[in-house]
């Protein structure tokens, strides 16, 4: 079962095989999903067959939580509530929709862009 969602930034650096993300994703395989919008992200990213058939095997592997109706109105609602202040933009609000609507915590290395989730979690920090 889905307990953690892993933010974009998180995902980059494990397919660029940093050691602290691939440690995170291997010890919590089984628990983890992705919003629809990282696996956009992530697909934005690709530079070449190579990498695309690596993130496309990964996806495989992994729950990828679409944007529904209820996602989007409190994506709507939080980037009303947050966006001046925080500037958050829509990717991130439906990330944040995703965790509160499914009742996951959301691993990232950008704590400051989801002041809206007060349990979010830094996985690991970067040399």
């Amino acid at each position: 079962m889905s307990e953690i969602l892993v933010d974009t930034d998180v995902m980059i650096d494990f397919f660029r095989n940093q050691a602290a993300a691939v440690a995170f994703i291997r010890k919590n395989a089984g628990r983890l999903a992705l919003s629809a919008v990282t696996e956009a992200e992530l697909y934005s990213g690709v530079r070449d067959a190579k990498e695309r058939q690596a993130l496309e095997t990964f996806l495989g592997l992994i729950p990828v939580i679409p944007v529904n109706r209820e996602i989007a109105r409190v994506a709507g609602l939080l980037r009303r509530d947050f966006g001046k202040a925080t500037k958050i933009g829509l990717g991130d609000a439906l990330i944040a929709a995703t965790c509160q609507v499914g009742r996951l915590r959301l691993h990232t290395l950008n704590t400051k862009h989801f002041p809206m989730l007060p349990d979010v979690v830094r996985p690991y920090r970067k040399n």
